[in-house]
């Protein structure tokens, strides 16, 4: 599974803030926030980079997706990482169109309008993060 990815010159908390903004203005709201560094050292002791998990929904598209499929929920929200590696902030976005082609019928057959919803999704997404780097 291909990810879209842009590297920004932020710390950690200052990367969410701009990824929480810049979601915004495409739609989307963060339902969920993961901070899987502090979950590692709680549950397993370990010390990793930081390593933050937003479910991102855009409550108008997941309408229409669930609708016309209401499985669909099995991969909603759509995930946004915000991580440490090697002195940098990568920001990483999951494609919906990607996704939804994965979880085909057998066939990869999905119904139009649901293909047209994650074609949507995706386009925001990479919207959002392309802007944190436009400057």
């Amino acid at each position: 599974m291909s990810a879209h990815t842009v590297t920004l010159a932020l710390s950690q908390s200052d990367a969410i803030d701009a990824v929480t903004a810049a979601l915004a203005t495409q739609g989307f709201g963060v339902l969920t926030t993961i901070d899987v560094r502090a979950t590692l050292k709680a549950k397993l002791g370990e010390d990793v980079e930081d390593y933050t998990i937003l479910g991102a929904c855009n409550p108008a598209l997941a309408h229409q997706a669930l609708s016309t499929d209401p499985e669909i929920g099995l991969q909603l929200p759509c995930n946004v990482t915000v991580r440490q590696s090697d002195g940098r902030t990568l920001v990483q976005a999951v494609d919906p169109a990607e996704l939804l082609a994965m979880a085909g019928d057998g066939n990869n057959q999905q119904p139009a309008e649901l293909a047209t919803v994650a074609r949507d999704a995706s386009t925001r997404l990479r919207a959002a993060l392309d802007s944190l780097t436009a400057s």
